[in-house]
This record gives C-alpha cells, structure tokens and sequence, in this order.
C-alpha cells in the first residue's frame, strides 16, 4: 500500500513538472515572436468569451428543441429522440470549451501574476517598484471580477445539461419500455407456440406408446 502511495506521489509530482515544463517552454517560444503573457490572457479571455457565447447559443438552440419535440404530440418517438440527444451532445461539447477556456485563462492568469510579483523584486527604484506593485494589485482585483463571473456562468451549465439528459434519457427509456413491451408481446406468441408444441409432441408420444403397446414391442 506505501508503495502504491508514494508511486502516486511520484506521478503527480511529474506530472506537475512537466505541465510546468511545457507551460514554461510554450512562454518563451510565444515570447521569441513578441507575444507576452499579458497579450496570452488577453487572447484567452476573448476566447472564453466566444465559448461562452457560442455555448449560450447551443443551449437556447438545443432549449427550443426541446420544447418543440416535448410539447407536440404524435411523431416518431425514435426520431425525437436521435433530434434530442443530437442537440445534448453538442450542448455537451460546447460545455466542454467553456471549461477549458476558463482553465485557460486562469492559468496564464496565475502565471502572469506570479511573474509579475518575482519582477517588482528585482526594481533598485523603490518608487517605481510601489507604482507597479499597486497596478499588479488593481489588476488582480479586476481580474477576480472576472473570473467569478466566468465561474458564476460556467457553474450554471451543469445542471441545465443535466435536466436535457434527463430528457434525452427519459425519451431512451420510452425506446427500451416500447421495445421490451414488443418482445413481451413476441415472447407471448412464442410461449404460446411452445404450448401448442408441447401438446402436440404429448399427443404424438402417447400415441406412439400406444402403438408400441398393441404391437407388444
């Protein structure tokens, strides 16, 4: 058990290491072509942004599909169905983009200001080193609106998908109840067909022992 613990221990802390590794190297090839991590958060919130927008869109879309396939009546049950759970898996993987992106953006966020506080150190300018140390504050305050916001909006993705998979599966367990009901219905059939069998094969054996009997065989 110790073993499997400490081998744990030592994945994560490679693993860890390597996301710091690949973060680091992926900053300094993006600042080699002038991009620093300022423009990265920038360009990662914007990208948030779209997901979220593109999001909130697929679940207005998947939303009115919704209504119109739950309220109308008549209709092919296994297509509403194949309609619903269609609008389901893409509202799931736009959920997914938003989740990603906000990751996204707190990371280079988190590196941003964690840059920013080991530079101030090293100003000889005192003055200077307060102006920016103030503006690195502002700028986190600003940036924790933000990302309570993104998270406040992100948090409310989950239960909406939930209630369109309780759809989506409530329509599939209709499928499997239509389905069972009809092998039931086969299965009556076929109990009925082996009833008649076994009467029939009862007939035909005890006819088949009379004959051996006035036969004497």
């Amino acid at each position: 058990m110790l073993h499997t613990i400490q081998a744990r221990t030592v994945l994560t802390l490679m693993l860890a290491t390597t996301l710091a590794a690949c973060s680091t190297v992926y900053y300094e090839t993006m600042e080699k072509f002038g991009v620093e991590k300022r423009e990265i958060l920038t360009d990662r919130v914007e990208s948030a942004q779209e997901a979220q927008v593109a999001a909130k869109d697929q679940f207005s879309s998947a939303l009115e599909k919704f209504r119109s396939v739950i309220t109308v009546d008549g209709g092919d049950l296994q297509d509403k169905y194949s309609r619903l759970n269609k609008e389901l898996k893409a509202a799931e993987s736009r959920a997914e983009a938003v989740h990603e992106r906000v990751e996204a953006v707190e990371t280079v966020a988190e590196d941003l200001f964690d840059e920013w506080a080991r530079e101030i150190k090293q100003y000889e300018n005192q003055r200077l080193a307060e102006n920016s140390r103030n503006q690195l504050k502002a700028t986190q305050a600003r940036y924790a609106k933000l990302i309570e916001q993104m998270r406040a909006a992100e948090s409310r993705i989950d239960p909406v998908l939930q209630v369109f998979r309780d759809q989506v599966m409530y329509l599939k367990h209709n499928l499997n109840a239509r389905a069972i009901a009809s092998i039931e219905t086969e299965l009556r059939g076929v109990e009925a067909d082996v009833g008649a069998l076994i009467i029939a094969m009862d007939a035909s054996i005890a006819e088949a022992r009379e004959f051996l009997a006035a036969e004497n065989l």
